[in-house]
């Protein structure tokens, strides 16, 4: 059977008020107390679940329904998440997740609205959105590196609370996931891509630098986790220095925003019974 949790990661890593990102303990597991192998089982039955529950969406989309959830996952370089989209999102039908991934803005992003790129990426009806990297690179990636003054990124944090609670009205259901990892994870990752030829294409140099301002980007990401876990779209703060424990977070994240839904399968708009008759009487 498989093992279950001590403490619902909605619970145990949901950001509220005095959360201290300098004080968390990036390699530990909250709320799972049953190790790796366990969690990998776990993982597994969840998946099964998740698809279902996926599946249910994509129908419900099919038929003029209007929910839609989106995941976006936000992390420092190397935080794992390719890892999430791979091992929790490659459970599902592929044809009901919409990713997309947001590094430097085109010449066309740069010259519009900062949110318009994400408000043309987010996920129809019926469809699992995922964000690598979100709206959340123009008050953490800009502000580290004063690509704005801070009168033109400040205003943001309040921008983006009123942007996400009109997408959430809308019907779309966020989770917002922060994977923390260590500095010493970070640099063990970094040497790993750079030790492997199969791993060179995922470095690069850039990495050092931007490693360099780790300091400035806690202060950031405070700043995002203070500012911006609201009601309707709090930020859950995992622990990722083990890759295997942010993978079962996220998994079960997106199964109970899925649950929440209470989603049916959508009624036939046709009558079975006739159908079937005009089934039985063909004779190819």
């Amino acid at each position: 059977m498989a093992k279950s949790w001590s403490t619902p990661p909605r619970e145990a890593l949901r950001v509220r008020a005095g959360f201290d990102l300098a004080k968390a303990d990036l390699a530990a597991t909250p709320g799972w107390e049953h190790g790796e192998t366990a969690a990998e089982k776990r993982l597994q039955k969840d998946g099964e679940h998740l698809s279902e529950l996926q599946e249910r969406l994509y129908a419900d989309g099919r038929s003029d329904g209007t929910r839609s959830v989106l995941l976006v996952l936000q992390g420092m370089d190397t935080s794992g998440k390719g890892g999430i989209v791979r091992h929790v999102l490659g459970m599902v039908d592929p044809q009901g997740v919409q990713l997309r991934s947001f590094g430097v803005p085109t010449e066309k992003e740069r010259s519009q609205h900062y949110l318009q790129r994400i408000r043309e990426a987010l996920p129809a009806p019926g469809r699992i959105g995922v964000f690598d990297r979100s709206h959340y690179e123009d008050v953490l990636v800009v502000r580290v590196n004063e690509l704005v003054p801070q009168e033109v990124w400040e205003p943001r944090y309040d921008e983006i609370n009123a942007f996400e609670r009109e997408v959430v009205d809308a019907g779309t259901t966020l989770v917002k996931v922060a994977l923390l990892v260590s500095p010493q994870e970070q640099k063990a990752r970094l040497r790993e891509r750079l030790e492997r030829p199969d791993k060179y294409w995922k470095f690069n140099p850039g990495d050092i630098d931007e490693r360099a301002k780790w300091p400035l980007y806690q202060e950031a990401y405070q700043a995002v986790l203070d500012r911006t876990s609201t009601e309707h779209a709090p930020w859950y703060a995992v622990p990722a220095d083990n890759k295997w424990y942010a993978q079962l977070v996220v998994g079960r994240l997106l199964r109970g925003a899925l649950e929440d839904l209470q989603l049916e399968w959508p009624a036939a708009d046709f009558d079975i019974e006739a159908e079937k008759a005009r089934l039985d009487a063909q004779t190819l």
